[in-house]
């Protein structure tokens, strides 16, 4: 080979891993939307945490790999919209939303970019999803199987107080996750409880409410909603100081002076969120990806506040609860 052909050939071959490692630096790294529903990181410590754990075990590390563009809508109604219209704009490739509100909001802005819903009380009901099976359209995620489970809640509750005549519902009016399905009602009437539904207008009527409850004669209460949630340690000392039995379908809410939880493993649903996001990711289309429904059950139960409550939670609940706090 001549001594010019062969300083060419040789030139091309260094070049190749050069251009190689440059379109490396180039290639476009995915980037995932999270809209949340409380203020801050903080607030959602405990599904934060997991998420983004569950998103580095499936290799996506933030600001390596892949970046993660987090929005903090504190439950007001224009920041869900306007973080929402943010998401959209970025173009990001995914976008995980946490409540019904903010993928309500996604919903109505974008019919392209996936949509991840984490927690849903019911897809089908609120048009996020044509079924469970088949989502079409541009969204899947996971259902919180709302119906199927209130009323398991009104009965256990009546297990733990066989007295109990009058069942409180507290909703957050703004909040479609917080209203009450129709299995509970059912269910308290089939047991001859009462039961009303309470609204609560926002933290400050949080006290004023159990206050109320106390007064008016209702023996226990359910609450639910990312409200709620926020302000657990609220609700767990108002339902304490006016001595309200209090349960919830969010298991972290219960260390706060709920007294039980029934219901999905939110933690659970926050690992099932990112391997959908990595189905999609990897060129699977949402409208091919069923909505995942809950494969276990969490039954939680606050022995600390059943004593404060002057209660005797029965054996048969004691047994059938996955974690007993004492």
């Amino acid at each position: 080979m001549e001594r010019r052909r062969f300083v060419r050939f040789l030139g091309l071959g260094l070049a190749m891993p050069i251009a190689a490692a440059q379109a490396q630096g180039r290639r476009k790294i995915p980037r995932v939307g999270v809209l949340w529903h409380a203020a801050s990181e903080e607030q959602e410590r405990e599904y934060f945490t997991v998420l983004m754990r569950a998103f580095r075990d499936l290799g996506y590390v933030d600001g390596s790999n892949a970046e993660f563009l987090h929005r903090y809508p504190a439950e007001q109604t224009a920041k869900f919209q306007q973080f929402a219209q943010e998401l959209v704009d970025s173009k990001v490739d995914v976008i995980v939303s946490v409540t019904i509100r903010g993928t309500i909001a996604l919903k109505q802005l974008n019919s392209s970019i996936p949509i991840v819903f984490v927690l849903a009380a019911d897809p089908v009901g609120s048009h996020l999803v044509e079924s469970l099976s088949r989502p079409g359209g541009n969204m899947t995620g996971l259902s919180l199987m709302s119906q199927d489970l209130s009323g398991k809640r009104v009965a256990m509750l009546k297990e733990a107080i066989p007295t109990l005549t009058r069942i409180a519902f507290l909703t957050d009016p703004s909040d479609p996750n917080s209203m009450q399905p129709a299995g509970a009602r059912s269910t308290a009437q089939a047991l001859g409880i009462a039961f009303a539904d309470v609204p609560v207008a926002g933290p400050d009527a949080i006290e004023p409410t159990f206050a109320r409850l106390a007064t008016e004669g209702f023996g226990a209460a359910l609450v639910g909603g990312s409200m709620f949630f926020n302000e657990r340690a609220r609700v767990g000392r108002a339902a304490l100081n006016s001595k309200v039995p209090t349960m919830s379908f969010i298991a972290e809410m219960v260390p706060y002076g709920l007294l039980m939880t029934y219901g999905p493993d939110f933690v659970e649903f926050f690992r099932l969120s990112a391997a959908l996001v990595d189905k999609i990711l990897k060129g699977t289309k949402p409208a091919d990806v069923p909505v995942e429904q809950p494969t276990r059950i969490k039954q939680v139960v606050n022995l600390k506040v059943a004593r404060a409550l002057n209660l005797t939670i029965p054996a048969s609940l004691l047994v059938a609860s996955d974690v007993v706090l004492d």
